[in-house]
């Protein structure tokens, strides 16, 4: 049953198709995803009574059935490597080619539209902030939650516990978080201006994509595969 009581986070854990009810609302279920549903309707001034029927007519409309996997259910193991194939992937696509038309659209558009200048400089400190993300996520941490699962005393990590890399990727997640909602704002919400060309669109398309991905990206991250580890640390012995 859906329920104002229930977290946002854990709402599009067990069906993260919800996330684009809230993508469409404003609503982070990625960052601030341990907050009831109630308490950020409250805040966003949203009827809470009216997003649950949003969110019931989704489940049970068209696309209901895009993404039912509940990923709680993972092993530490299969998610991490599921991030890394779908969502590292994604990112490592997308970024250098949004580049070329952030670039390329601030160049030509920029005289008309300053605020393109602005995007620009955004984007060229978010881009190299994600791949050094990324990096530390590979090399790092995912190491550590799959050593994780399958040992039978705690690990002598060389950071003492998963707990101290996961907070640096949280504050991370929060940094970017801010990057897009800003280029969200720049952008009107990724709303092509009167007259605006196809490449200029599909820069647009490309920045909600990117913010859309990012999202749950570190929704499964923050809400699920961390505090995983996290738990599965606490209940190992000490090595004796």
């Amino acid at each position: 049953m859906l329920s104002t009581e229930t977290t946002v986070g854990q709402l599009v854990t067990e069906r993260p198709s919800r996330a684009k009810v809230f993508e469409v609302l404003g609503i982070d279920y990625c960052c601030s995803g341990n907050r009831p549903l109630g308490e950020v309707c409250v805040e966003k001034g949203l009827d809470a009574t009216t997003v649950l029927r949003m969110l019931d007519a989704h489940e049970s409309g068209a696309g209901a059935e895009d993404d039912r996997t509940d990923w709680s259910e993972a092993t530490i193991t299969g998610l991490t490597d599921h991030i890394v194939e779908v969502h590292h992937g994604y990112l490592n696509e997308a970024l250098p080619r949004l580049e070329a038309l952030v670039n390329k659209v601030a160049v030509v558009h920029g005289g008309n539209h300053p605020e393109l200048r602005e995007l620009r400089r955004v984007y060229g400190l978010l881009k190299p902030d994600l791949e050094a993300h990324l990096q530390k996520e590979e090399e790092v941490l995912f190491p550590m939650c799959r050593e994780l699962e399958g040992a039978e005393v705690r690990p002598d990590f060389h950071c003492s516990t998963v707990d101290n890399p996961i907070g640096v990727m949280v504050q991370e997640h929060e940094e970017a978080g801010k990057a897009l909602a800003t280029m969200r704002e720049l952008t009107s919400g990724f709303e092509p201006p009167e007259g605006a060309c196809n490449t200029y669109r599909t820069m647009l398309d490309g920045l909600a994509e990117l913010e859309r991905d990012v999202h749950l990206h570190v929704h499964k991250e923050n809400n699920i595969l961390f505090p995983k580890a996290s738990a599965a640390e606490a209940a190992l012995p000490a090595r004796p």
